[in-house]
């Protein structure tokens, strides 16, 4: 059809009227025949064309606003029928561009106008920026076509060769704005007419693209938005069931954390703070992680029992029976309870009861060996006051933030252990025991046990803050009990803000008692065994507590106890043993081996480590209690050539000074006390310390080492039922020393009859359980020559044998 119109060749055709639309040289556009300018044009090209058999040809002219435009497209009728939706309609196709004239008269009611067809030349062949043109424009074109997903027009645009056509086919893009569509059609140059397609679908391509990248932006949002708001109400679907399913009314659990906190029964300045904190919740973004941070600490303080104090149990008797029934012995510990509890009934009897803000709280150091039922001791407390107990464990902790809490601005920022307590008991005032107090470290991470100062110091405690909270904290009512091994390793200034209750072990009598009330009940349960099936008798329990354990506390006689239970369960279950059956101190040796710890009165008189001249025994207190200690002291031979003083065993350099003056001592009074010190100038003297892999020092031992040293040259033996202690100095006396009461029950376990100890620790001698002083024969002394007198035996091995 193109062929047949000619260049510049003058027209008269019928005018198709089109309102704010564009139709391009090339396009197949369908027509709606309803609109009566529209059929009159189809119908007067009709007219027309009836007589030479061409299809109908008609003008089509854009018309914006009323007015016509200057260039319009010569149309071919193809077709005229029904459109898709059942109206009259024409399928048109655009042939070439027509610069409109004059109007003119035709037949029908159309607009008749006279045109001239556009001449278009084409450069041939075609520059080389004119064929990168052409490529740009295929390139955007298919990158626009695949992003709208119209894969099959992608093969039709590739194999357009034509410039013109190549332009007009923009005309289809339904980005283009009619002004637009009007300057493609009235650019008559197919190359500029290129050029301008290109330009407006890159200005397209781009625009889109930040489009597309806002579009996925505000998508983002919205779909997390959505699928939040989802959750969350799927959530408070979940929280509504669960109430129904408890039997609970809507507002029990409220996500309102401003009504919560007015409704909290919280104090004035804690009530406040927690206010300023809901205020920046509210201010704060849902997606900020301050919010969570805020809803923490809200619920942290929430559930702290800020007002909630239990009742204290002021039956003083009552409180004493428990602790009589649950302990044996410890009547230290106990009297102080009673005297604690006392107190506080008579002060808040007269209304004493709170002053300058501070209570009667207590601060007690438990501190002994173990096994001694320093923690247990703790529950029975609780128990006796009827308070909550709670146990904080403290031993390997090194850093300061475990007691007073971390920053909130730290992640996974917690309270210290002391709020978790108090919040774990569910009371201001329960019993807290810091278990293993001495056994707290340090390193760059702080010191706890500097952060305990304020927690245990009662002037102090009524305004504690934690880190984490930063409000303060009445611990002012709270009773700390804290239990150590080794006194020595806790800090002095921590010390010094608790009172001293020292366990300083159990007697043969009372651990006999232990067993029979606590611990074969326990493990009588624990082995599967009835109350009446397996029975042991005292006499055995007191064989096991004397020979098969040497201890201050009663751990490993609740595992004899326990092995004892087992074997008879286990002889029982293969038919050796019938039930019930009683365990005597018979039965012992055949149920679980001999005995480990022989006491030496026991042993033979030659087997006796005493039983040659030189061995004296002794005491040391250590961290599992107190033990006795030999001292062994022998004379190199002068054939040797050995000369001065050595010593083994481990010892520290404040023994090592007690062997110097013990020597000294003898040497200046050889004559005094009939001793040979002759041989003591030209022959090495060598004490020693069994156990050597034990390090061991203090200035107790001073007495025993002289007594040794005396014995060695005297050629006497030291009784084997005598063991002293005590700090000998240059002129003999001897000096008080500590852990009398420890020594005292270490010799009763030993089977030792005769103690000798300072006289200035006669003192000392009351807090010793009466029945280990009837047992024991003890010997205050003032001077080294009581000690030996009372330790030597008689001559019985020459002087010259002995060295």
């Amino acid at each position: 059809m193109a062929a047949e119109i000619k260049a510049n060749s003058p027209l008269t055709l019928p005018v198709l009227p089109l309102d704010d639309e564009v139709v391009l040289p090339g396009m197949v556009v369908p027509l709606d025949l309803s609109d009566s300018e529209v059929r009159a044009a189809v119908e007067a090209a009709q007219a027309a064309a009836r007589p030479s058999g061409n299809k109908p040809k008609v003008l089509l002219v854009p018309r914006v606003d009323g007015t016509y435009a200057a260039t319009g497209v010569l149309g071919t009728v193809e077709q005229v029928g029904r459109l898709s939706d059942g109206d009259p309609g024409a399928l048109i196709r655009g042939v070439g561009r027509v610069r409109i004239g004059a109007g003119t008269t035709g037949p029908g009611a159309a607009l008749w106008v006279e045109g001239t067809v556009v001449e278009e030349s084409v450069p041939d062949p075609l520059p080389g920026a004119v064929t990168e043109l052409v490529k740009e424009y295929k390139a955007l074109a298919t990158d626009w076509l695949k992003k709208r997903g119209a894969w099959q027009v992608v093969d039709r645009v590739q194999q357009i060769d034509g410039i013109s056509q190549l332009a007009d086919n923009s005309g289809y893009s339904p980005f283009l704005t009619t002004t637009q569509k009007l300057e493609l059609l009235e650019t008559s140059d197919p190359v500029a007419r290129l050029k301008l397609a290109t330009e407006q679908l890159r200005e397209h391509l781009a625009e889109q693209d930040v489009a597309e990248s806002i579009a996925k932006d505000v998508q983002e949002g919205v779909d997390k938005q959505q699928r939040e708001f989802l959750l969350r109400r799927q959530l408070d679907a979940v929280r509504k069931e669960l109430r129904e399913l408890n039997g609970e009314s809507e507002g029990d659990e409220s996500d309102d954390y401003r009504a919560r906190v007015e409704a909290a029964d919280l104090p004035e300045k804690v009530r406040e703070a927690a206010l300023k904190e809901v205020e920046k919740l509210e201010r704060a973004n849902d997606q900020s992680p301050e919010g969570s941070w805020i809803r923490t600490w809200l619920d942290t303080v929430l559930e702290l029992p800020w007002n909630e104090h239990t009742e204290d149990a002021y039956d003083i008797r009552g409180a004493k029976a428990v602790l009589d029934a649950e302990h044996a012995g410890l009547q230290d510990v106990k009297e102080r309870i009673t005297e604690y509890l006392a107190v506080r009934k008579r002060r808040a009897d007269r209304g004493l009861g709170v002053v300058g803000g501070r209570r009667g709280g207590a601060v007690l150091a438990l501190v002994g060996p173990p096994g001694v039922g320093k923690t247990s001791l703790g529950e029975s407390v609780a128990h006796a006051m009827g308070r909550k107990f709670v146990r904080v464990a403290l031993g390997g902790v090194r850093d300061e933030a475990e007691i007073r809490g971390h920053r909130r601005t730290y992640v996974g920022a917690l309270p210290g252990r002391i709020v978790r307590a108090i919040k774990e008991a569910g009371s201001m005032n329960p019993v807290v025991l810091l278990d293993e107090i001495d056994k707290v470290g340090s390193d760059f991470r702080g010191d706890p046990a500097a952060a305990l100062l304020e927690v245990l110091d009662p002037a102090q405690n009524h305004t504690f803050r934690d880190h984490y909270l930063e409000v303060e904290l009445d611990l002012s009512d709270v009773v700390f009990l804290a239990t150590a091994n080794v006194l020595e390793a806790i800090p002095e200034a921590l010390l010094d803000r608790m009172e001293l209750v020292r366990l300083d072990g159990y007697t043969e009598d009372e651990k006999v008692v232990i067993a029979r009330d606590h611990l074969v009940p326990r493990q009588l349960e624990r082995a599967g065994l009835g109350t009446g099936e397996v029975t042991l008798d005292d006499s055995a329990l007191r064989k096991l507590a004397g020979e098969y354990t040497r201890e201050a506390g009663v751990r490993n006689l609740e595992r004899a106890v326990a092995r004892l239970l087992r074997k008879v369960a286990a002889q029982h279950e293969l038919g050796d043993r019938e039930l019930p059956f009683t365990v005597t101190h018979e039965e012992l040796r055949g149920l679980i081996g001999r005995p480990h710890h022989v006491p030496e009165s026991a042993q033979d008189p030659a087997e006796r480590r005493t039983a040659v001249p030189g061995v004296a025994t002794g005491f040391a207190v250590t961290g599992a209690g107190g033990d006795v200690l030999f001292v062994e002291a022998s004379l190199a031979d002068p054939e040797t050539g050995a000369s001065g003083l050595t010593l083994t065993g481990q010892l520290g350099d404040v023994m090592k000074e007690s062997a110097q003056i013990a020597l000294s001592f003898l040497r200046s009074h050889g004559a005094e006390l009939e001793l040979p010190v002759a041989d003591l100038k030209d022959r090495g003297v060598h004490i020693h310390f069994p156990a050597g892999a034990v390090p061991k020092d203090g200035p107790s031992a001073g007495v025993t080492m002289t007594t040794a040293l005396a014995s060695l040259l005297s050629g006497r033996q030291v009784r084997t039922d005598v063991a002293m202690t005590g700090e000998v100095s240059l002129t003999g006396r001897v000096l008080p020393i500590g852990g009398v009461k420890q020594k005292l029950l270490a010799a009763h376990r030993a089977g030792i009859t005769t103690v000798v100890i300072p006289k200035r620790n006669e003192a000392d001698l009351d807090d010793v359980p009466a029945e280990i002083l009837e047992k024991l024969e003890v010997h205050p002394v003032t001077d080294v020559r009581q000690v030996l007198e009372l330790a030597l035996s008689a001559a019985e091995i020459p002087v010259t044998a002995a060295a």
